[in-house]
This record gives structure tokens, sequence and C-alpha cells, in this order.
């Protein structure tokens, strides 16, 4: 048989020769044993374990191609330049993507028809093209090796239908032997993946998932953003990675990073091939620190020393979240794993799902419930976590998570573990959580009523406490075993083997109360539009107020021109004692700063002085304010004299949201002449009329007031047409 040919191979002399390396990493020298012994071979390893090392040896040691697929082609280009790195040979590793012209595709077939390509790593896609077939069939493949696997299952975090194909292709072509590796698969997943590959026989070689060197946190999601540019100022040199869910999310947390002085950059699936390679080839070479990415960034980056992944929207998925924190300390050394947690993302989440087929939607669900589960739960991080992917962690305390080195306070549960077990005995095993919570606490609702739960003894038994408390019991049992989740039948509970034992000699059980996070909404420091919030000093507040009445009356200005009382309250929560920290507060800007703000800057500076106040490092962090490059169509087309009705148009906006930028760009300071628009559309008297109104009478550039103050005679467009008008001649 053939695998003789390489059982008498010295491994440590193989890996040496290639690699330079002296020694392997945990059992990777087991595995490369077994796929040389044409063994099909299951690798469940974390990131940064060395699984590429696993098929990259066997395949520069065997004869023929090993075909890798692998599910990105940013991933591809990565581990051929690495291993092109090892070899003379440029030849030795190739890949076959759409990314390939016509000539590319050619050069690649000829050096593997040539036997010198070792590794040819294909897209999942270009496996399935019947050219491709063909060719495929033409050589000798050594063994082929399934990357980045739970794309393989539903269930897995990052889904790909065609991955599911990939056996019946195994088979077109020629069988093999078949490694397949992950970095994340709880025991569902990696049942899903052998099945649908045929290999259930193969041999399983399972690392622990426990990364001792990663910190895990998680935070509530208020001020997500001042959070981090702190976090970001504070270890100023190191590299690290910020996850967000939506395209727009990440273009804005890099924007307002980089106008805070943070090399950043954005890197998502909507940005040119181009784009997106140089920004990530601009982080690995250190020219940016940041990287803000979407999911699409980071499987397989070879970056060892990125010192904290943050995400700033919770993960669709526990293990999403485990693959995406793997990033961090990949060299052992500091990996600093910060989430920030709102309910309001997990419902936004959820209605994403909506549309789906039923069955996607009830997976994204129990995916969603589990990550809930990790964020709300006061038990050890990494406890929870190691048990989601089948392992136990048995120290009491890791010392390297906030539930750990922060722990909440403990209460007895043993009577209410108890009640949670007998009933969901009691309903024969065949509800979820919600449901055995809703009938403790009395909750009256079509599932109570039509099994008739509410007719329990149980039924309200529990309703002095509230749901989230019921949730910490639930959760708690999970990790101790007593509670098992039919994860395949969509999260029904039922009781475990230590859950009876318990049941039969209960014994005291000191459990811990969950985390109740504070909602909040998006941080406003992404936002255009920022909403008053009231300001923190309300005695500066006044003192500026006052300030603000006499500058405007030696200039015979209203006061509103000089600044809203919006910026009024920002200065009294920021304390700016300078010009440049004046410009970012909220609706100043530049030009108003320099014109109106020397006297504001002295007041503050001698209220701060007096009354020794510590000012906020938040100072630091400035807003966004209006997106920059819609400020700059909008400013160039009204210098240009284009009707605002078809500015409102290019943009693909209604005129009132138009009329609102307009707003914010003049309110910050900018000056904007539209007098050819209003000339067109606005009568001389009433133009007269509205302008005197905000010259002579105005209290304040209220909107509503004016309308009141005029009778009803004008629009509301015209009004606001001729405020932008007045403003913007006193900016």
């Amino acid at each position: 048989m053939e695998h003789n040919k390489y059982a008498g191979i010295s491994l440590a002399g193989e890996l040496k020769k290639y690699f330079g390396f002296d020694s392997f990493k945990g059992n990777q020298e087991e595995i490369i044993r077994n796929v040389l012994n044409g063994n099909d071979t299951f690798v469940l390893m974390p990131t940064g374990g060395g699984k590429s090392m696993c098929y990259q040896l066997p395949a520069l040691i065997m004869d023929g191609t090993c075909i890798i697929v692998s599910p990105l082609i940013a991933l591809m280009k990565n581990q051929v330049d690495s291993i092109r790195g090892f070899s003379i040979d440029e030849g030795i590793a190739h890949f076959l993507n759409s990314s390939l012209n016509r000539a590319q595709i050619l050069t690649v077939k000829q050096n593997v028809i040539d036997g010198r390509t070792k590794m040819l790593y294909v897209a999942p896609e270009s496996l399935t093209k019947e050219e491709n077939i063909q060719f495929l069939k033409q050589i000798k493949i050594s063994f082929y090796a399934i990357d980045e696997a739970h794309c393989i299952s539903e269930w897995g975090h990052d889904f790909r239908p065609e991955y599911r194909r990939i056996r019946s292709i195994v088979n077109e072509i020629g069988t093999a032997p078949i490694i397949t590796l992950t970095a994340t698969a709880t025991p569902k997943v990696q049942n899903d993946i052998q099945k649908n590959l045929g290999m259930m026989n193969a041999n399983v070689f399972k690392s622990s998932f426990n990364r001792p060197n990663l910190y895990y946190e998680i935070r509530p999601k208020i001020n997500a953003v001042k959070e981090i540019i702190r976090y970001i100022k504070n270890n100023e040199g190191k590299s690290g990675i910020i996850y967000c869910l939506s395209r727009k999310r990440v273009e804005d947390v890099a924007e307002i990073l980089k106008i805070n002085g943070i090399k950043a950059l954005a890197y998502h699936a909507g940005m040119d091939s181009a784009t997106r390679s140089e920004n990530q080839d601009r982080f690995l070479m250190e020219d940016v620190d940041v990287i803000v990415a979407t999911i699409a960034f980071g499987m397989g980056i070879d970056k060892p020393d990125v010192r904290f992944v943050i995400h700033f929207d919770i993960p669709k998925s526990l293990e999403g979240y485990y693959q995406e924190t793997g990033r961090g300390g990949r060299d052992m050394g500091e990996g600093q794993c910060i989430a920030f947690y709102s309910y309001k993302d997990v419902q936004r989440l959820e209605k994403f799902m909506q549309g789906k087929p039923i069955a996607e939607q009830e997976i994204g669900k129990q995916l969603l419930l589990e990550i809930v589960a990790y964020a709300e739960s006061a038990v050890c991080r990494r406890k929870t976590l190691l048990n989601y992917f089948g392992e136990e962690y048995e120290e009491p305390n890791c010392g390297n998570c906030d539930n750990c080195l922060h722990p909440k306070e403990k209460f007895e549960g043993k009577e209410d573990m108890q009640l949670v077990l007998e009933l969901i005995l009691k309903v024969n095993e065949k509800f979820k959580a919600e449901h055995i919570i809703n009938i403790i606490c009395g909750e009256r609702d079509s599932m109570t009523k039509s099994y008739k739960h509410e007719e329990l003894e149980e039924f309200g038994i529990g309703k002095d406490q509230s749901p989230h408390y019921w949730n910490a019991i639930i959760r708690q049992g999970l990790i101790l075993h007593f509670i098992d989740k039919g994860i395949e039948n969509y999260g029904l509970l039922r009781v475990d083997e230590k859950g009876h034992e318990f049941l039969k000699k209960p014994y005291s059980l000191m459990l811990m109360r969950d985390h109740e996070y504070t909602e909040s909404d998006d941080d406003d420091l992404l936002s255009t539009r920022n909403g008053s919030g009231g300001a923190a000093d309300e005695e500066l507040f006044a003192m500026l107020k006052d300030l603000r009445k006499s500058i405007s009356k030696k200039l015979n200005l209203p006061p509103f021109v000089l600044f809203h009382d919006t910026s009024l309250e920002d200065m009294a929560t920021q304390y700016p004692i300078t010009i440049d920290e004046l410009k970012n507060c909220q609706g100043v800007g530049e030009g108003k700063a320099k014109k109106y703000g020397n006297e504001f800057v002295e007041l503050i500076g001698r209220y701060v002085e007096e009354n020794e106040i510590e000012r906020p490092l938040d100072m630091v962090v400035k807003s966004m304010g209006y997106k920059s490059g819609a400020k700059v169509f909008v400013i160039q087309s009204i210098d240009h004299k284009l009707p605002l009705d078809e500015i409102a148009h290019a943009k693909n906006i209604e005129m009132d949201e138009l009329l609102t930028e307009i707003e914010a760009i003049v309110n910050s300071g900018t000056k904007l002449n539209i007098d050819y628009y209003i000339d067109y559309m606005i009568d001389d008297d009433k133009r007269d009329d509205i302008y005197n109104y905000f010259r002579n009478e105005a209290t304040s550039d209220s909107l509503e007031d004016a309308m009141n103050e005029l009778d009803g005679d004008y629009t509301e467009e015209e009004i606001r047409l001729m405020r932008i008008k007045f403003l913007s001649e006193f900016n």
C-alpha cells in the first residue's frame, strides 16, 4: 500500500527542511502522520494553533497535488504568498479563482500538469465549474484539504451552501483522503461536517479551545465610540481589530477613529478587491494600527501580535465570536477581547432574519440566544465558552475575564433549580427556556393557554422574581450539566443525568445573578444630527447663556446666531478651554469657534480653575459631525448654483432631508449662498418679512415659533430657506 512509502520519514527533519522550524505545535505531528497514512482526518484546532501546517507539510512530502478548498480569495492569496516565501519555486503553490484572467489560469494549469505545484487552492465555486472538474480529473491528487470546514454546516457561524456540494464533486473528480480543518465547531457542527463529507470514520484530532492568554470582557453599549477611542489612545501603537456587523457602521467607525488621530482603515466585502487587499497589507505591514471590519476580515490572516479585538456590535453566534476573538494574541502574548452589548442590537439581528426560511430563522434565533446567554451571564466567560464547544473547564476562577476579576454576588439557588428541573420534566421535556420561564412567572400567552399550562401548580409560582432571574437559573443549570439544550430540536430543554441526580439528592447551590445591561442607542458621535441631551453642569450652562446674551447685544444679533443651546450644553459637559477643543463641540465648527469663541473658552477656563474641575478625557474625542463626503458634494453643488431639488434627486433623498443637511452645514459655521434658489422660489415681500423676523424679532431659531409668529402665510420650506440664508450671512 502506498502509505507505507512515507512510514519511515522523519517528520521533524522534513519540518526543518521545508519550514526551518525545530519542533511541531500540539498534535500537528500526529495529524500529519495520519494524513501520510492515507486516512481521513478531522482537525479541530483553535485559531493560532497551526492548522495550515497540518496539510502544507504532507502536501510537500507526498506525490501529486493537494487540492485545498478555501472560502476567501484574500485568504488564498495570503496562504500562497506564505508558502512561496519558503520555496525558490513560485509554482509550488497556486490559487484558482475568479480573480485570475485567462492567461493566468493557463499558467496555473500548466504548472500543475508539469508537477511543480504541490498545493492548489480553489474556492468551492471554482471547484464546481465543469472545465475545472475535467482538468482535475487529469492530475494525481495527493489528498483534499477542506479549510474553514464549519462553512459546511447550517449550524456553523459562516454557512456557505456551495460547501455542501464538495463531496459529490470529489466523487466525480476522483476520491482521495480528506482532511477537514476548522477553528470552531460545536459537537453538532462537527457531526454535520463529517456526515456531509461522508467521513464518519475519520480520525478526529481535537485541541483544547482554551486560549489562556485572552482576556474576555463584555461592556454595556453606552458611549461605545468614546470608550473605544479612549482604549486605543491608552494602548497607542498596538495592533487591533474592531468588528462591526454592517458595512456602513464599519466606514463610520473607521472615519471617526481617523478624525481622532488614530491610524485606522476600513475593510468589508463591499469595497473593491484592490482596496481591500491594500488595506489588509497595510495592517499586516503595520502602516496602520487598527482595522475596522465586518467578519469578511481575518480568516487565515497570519498576524501574531493583534493585541485587542473589539466587537462594536455583538456577533450573530458564539462560534463567530470565538473565531474573531481568536485572532488576538496568537503569539501567546496579550490579547484583550472586549465586546459591547445591547439587547437592541440582538433585536436588530432578529429583524434581519425575517423573510428567511423558517428552519433558518429557528437556527439563527437559537444561535442568538447563545450569544445573549454568554453576554448576560455572570459565570466565568472561559467556562461558558468552553462548555459551548463541549469542553469542560475545571478551574473555579480563570483570573482572566471580567466575571472572574469582578464577581457578582452569589445566592442560594437550590430550591429554584429544583423548581426549574421538576417543571421541565412535568411538561415532558418538550419546551424551550422561554416557555418554562413564562409558566413560572405566570405569563398568560397563546402557548400557556393552548397547552393548559396555566392550570399547573407551578404557574406564577416565581412571579416575585423577574424573567431575567429565571433565565440565570436555567443558564447555570446548562453550565452545571443539570440541563441539556437539544440544539437539533431548536432549543428544547431536557434534564440531564446530573440533573436527575441533583433532584434525587439536592444540595446547596450557590449561583450568581446575571448582568442587567442598561439599554442605549447607538453612539451619537456617529450621528449627523445629534439630539440635545441637556447640560452636565447647569451652573456653567446658565453662565454661558448670560455671556451669549451680552455678546449678542453688543453685536446687535439674535443670541442663537452665535451658538445654539445644544452647543452651550455640550460646552457645559465637555469644558473646552481652547479654540481647538471648542470647535469639536456640537454644532460649533471652525468658523464659529474662531469668530465668537474666545470669550466663551476664557469663561470656561476660569470656571474650571475656580471650581477645580477635572475635565473628562472624553474631550479628546472629536465628533464625526456631518459626513464629509456628502458635505463636500452639497457645498460644491450649491457653489455651482444647482437647484436644490436637483441636488436632492442626485443624492436620492427628499427635499426635507436635504434642507436638514444644509442646516447642519450652516450651523457648524460654513457659509452657503442659496440666493440663486431663493430668488427663484420666494417672492420679494415674503423674503423680506421672514428675514426681518429672524433679524429683529426671533428669540430662537425655532421653526415652530417662526410659523406661529408669521401667522401661517408662509410655507415651512420658505421659512427654512430664509433661515438658512440668515444664519449663513452671520457665520
